[in-house]
C-alpha cells in the first residue's frame, strides 16, 4: 500500500489537504497518517509550582489533540470513506519537523501532503512557516503542497520547471515519473529565461538525459520568455495548459530554495493556483525498514 503522511492542524487548510489526498488515490489503496504535533509553551523550571503547571498544560494539549484526530477520523466517515483507503492517526508532542523526520524515516512513507494557506488578493499564495520548514528540512521524501481554494482535477497534465543546470538522477525524477504514469499524464517540461537564449552545452546534456529518464511518458519542452517576473509568468503558463500539478525539484539556488528563504518566509513566495510537488535533492530514495516511535500517542482506526 502507498503510504501518505498528511500533518495537521485540524484547521481548513489541512481539510483541504485531505480531501485532495483522498481524491487523488481513490483508486489505490492507501494508508493514510494523520499526525498532530503539540508543543506547549516551556515554562521556567526553577519552581516546583511552574513544573506541575507545565505537565498540566501538556496533559490538556495531549487531550484535545487526540479529541480533534478522533474527531478528524469520524469527519472523514461522514463525508463517505472509501474501502481502499485506511487511516493511522498519531498525537505527539514534538516538534512537526522532527516528528516528519521520524515518520519518513521509520514508516516507509512515500509522500507528504500538506495544505497551505489560501489565495488573497491578487491570487497570490502564501506558504505558512510549517510548510516552509518541512520543504527545507525533508531531503528524502516528496511534499504536495495544496492550496486550500482549489476545486480537485485529476493531474493529467504536469507541469516541470527547471533550468537544465542541475543534473537530474533517476532517483530524485521517481516521484514526477510515478505520478505521471498513474494518471496516464503528460509532463510539460518548462524552462523560463529572462530572455531566449540558446542552451549550453551543459544544458543541452541535462535536457537529453531528463528526456531519457522520461522514456516512454508523453512529454513536451516548453522556452518560455519571463514576464514580470519568473511566479507570473509560471502561473500563466499554467493556465494556458490547463496545468494541474506543478513539480519542481529543490536544490541549492533552484526557485524553491529561494523562496524559502527568509525573510521571505511571510512574504509572497509564488503565483499558482495548482498544488506544488517539491522534490528535494537526493541521489536514492531509501526506505527504512519500519520502526514504531514508542514515545508518541498512536490510535489506529480503519474508514470502511
Amino acid at each position: 500500500m502507498k503510504q501518505i503522511l498528511i500533518p495537521t492542524d485540524f484547521s481548513l487548510n489541512a481539510w483541504q489537504a485531505i480531501c485532495y489526498a483522498q481524491e487523488l488515490f481513490k483508486d489505490q489503496e492507501c494508508v493514510f497518517h494523520l499526525l498532530n504535533t503539540y508543543t506547549p509553551a516551556i515554562v521556567s523550571s526553577r519552581f516546583m509550582a511552574q513544573h506541575r503547571e507545565e505537565k498540566l498544560h501538556q496533559q490538556g494539549s495531549g487531550n484535545y489533540s487526540e479529541a480533534g484526530l478522533k474527531e478528524l477520523v469520524e469527519r472523514i466517515q461522514r463525508n463517505g470513506p472509501n474501502p481502499k483507503h485506511y487511516f493511522e492517526t498519531y498525537s505527539s508532542f514534538s516538534l512537526l519537523t522532527d516528528e516528519v523526520n521520524n515518520f519518513v524515516e521509520h514508516e516507509n512513507i512515500d509522500l507528504i501532503i500538506m495544505g497551505i494557506k489560501g489565495m488573497t488578493d491578487g491570487n497570490h499564495i502564501y506558504m505558512g512557516k510549517n510548510t516552509v520548514r518541512l520543504i527545507k528540512t525533508i531531503k528524502n521524501c516528496p511534499i504536495i503542497a495544496v492550496p486550500r481554494d482549489i476545486d480537485f482535477f485529476q493531474p493529467d497534465e504536469i507541469s516541470f520547471s527547471t533550468d537544465f543546470n542541475m543534473f537530474y538522477t533517476h532517483s530524485e525524477l521517481e516521484p514526477l515519473i510515478e505520478m505521471a504514469q498513474t494518471f496516464n499524464a503528460t509532463i510539460r517540461i518548462v524552462h523560463i529565461q529572462d530572455r531566449i537564449k540558446p542552451l549550453t552545452e551543459i544544458q543541452r546534456f541535462n535536457l537529453g538525459m531528463l528526456r531519457k529518464y522520461l522514456n516512454e511518458i508523453k512529454h513536451y519542452v516548453h522556452t518560455v520568455s519571463e514576464v514580470k517576473s519568473f511566479s507570473n509568468t509560471l502561473m500563466a503558463f499554467n493556465k494556458e495548459l490547463d496545468i494541474h500539478l506543478l513539480a519542481m525539484l529543490n536544490y541549492r539556488n533552484s526557485y524553491v530554495d529561494s523562496i524559502t528563504q527568509e525573510p521571505m518566509v511571510n512574504k509572497k513566495t509564488f503565483e499558482a493556483q495548482v498544488p506544488l510537488m517539491v522534490i528535494p535533492e537526493m541521489s536514492i530514495l531509501y526506505k527504512n525498514p519500519k520502526k514504531k516511535n514508542q514515545n508518541d500517542i498512536r490510535t489506529k482506526q480503519h474508514v470502511n
